[in-house]
């Protein structure tokens, strides 16, 4: 299929001005209206209803047009993985990813990123409340959990350790956990979502982090202040190692119960819609993640 005049077609649904689309294409009048008809007798229908007045989309014309754009993005992105788009890279990419794994890793590569393509604009919407990808006309997600949902496509990013961890003041006070079974007897600093969370010994399961339970005496929807209440000793919270290594490291948080890891499958995952095409703009941006974060992430 010519996909000049899928362009041409595009732009002047978009214009609805076949004149005034073509000139933009570099096209006299009369070869913009050639090339259209020639598209429409391809396809076997009008795309455009044309008066000496207006021009307007038809019914087939309306319904091919999503298709139109999809084809000329998969050629574009085509052309980008042959490296044949590297500087021309541009539009708005909408990105949304949890606020503290943002604020620590992706922020500081901003400025890396945008120098290497700067006609890409970017647009991001960073917080621990999941949005909806194809609602909020997302173009890319980062998400910290399975990849459950079979709408969406993903590329790992890294692994997503998490462990059990306290301040030391606070395993000073109330004692140190010996079981899972001993987490009853401790306070409990559990996100929103309040999930009980399955602890492994070995393969066997032995126990649960269950912040279901009367002793969890905060709830928070931020990961940065769960991190940060527990380091004030306020209890015992399940948290992402690349969250809290420095921490665990400097010794203002201990990890509670090492033997045992928290089995609950979750992965870094960077998704974006199966409906999508991997357009230029998105793809750049996760391959510049997966370069400077996912091949050796500092937390593992």
């Amino acid at each position: 299929m010519d996909t000049d005049a899928l362009r041409l077609f595009v732009l002047a649904a978009e214009k609805l001005n076949i004149s005034a689309a073509g000139r933009e294409l570099g096209m006299a009048p009369a070869v913009a209206s050639a090339k259209l008809a020639k598209l429409e007798k391809s396809l076997g229908t009008d795309l455009l209803h044309r008066s000496t007045r207006k021009v307007s989309l038809s019914i087939e014309g309306a319904e091919f047009l999503p298709f139109a754009r999809e084809i000329l993005a998969q050629e574009k992105a085509g052309r980008a993985a042959l490296g044949q788009e590297g500087i021309g890279v541009s539009g708005t990419l909408r990105f949304t990813a949890p606020s503290t794994f943002a604020q620590l890793y992706i922020v500081p590569l901003l400025q890396d990123f945008l120098s290497q393509y700067p006609d890409i604009r970017l647009d991001l919407r960073l917080s621990d409340v999941r949005y909806d990808l194809i609602e909020g006309s997302f173009d890319l997600a980062l998400r910290n959990t399975a990849l459950e949902d079979t709408s969406m496509k993903g590329r790992k990013l890294a692994e997503d350790r998490r462990i059990l961890c306290a301040s030391p003041g606070y395993l000073a006070e109330n004692g140190t956990p010996k079981t899972p079974g001993d987490l009853a007897h401790h306070s409990l600093i559990a996100f929103s979502e309040l999930t009980s969370k399955t602890l492994l010994w070995g393969k066997e399961v032995d126990g649960a982090f269950d912040p279901r339970q009367d002793n969890c005496k905060l709830i928070v929807d931020d990961g940065l202040s769960q991190k940060l209440a527990t380091m004030a000793g306020l209890g015992i919270s399940v948290n992402s190692l690349w969250s809290v290594y420095k921490e665990l490291r400097e010794g203002s948080l201990v990890r509670v119960l090492p033997e045992h890891h928290v089995d609950d499958q979750s992965v870094l995952w960077l998704v974006y819609p199966k409906t999508n095409v991997l357009s230029p703009k998105v793809r750049v941006f996760i391959d510049f993640l997966v370069e400077k974060i996912g091949k050796s992430p500092q937390w593992l």
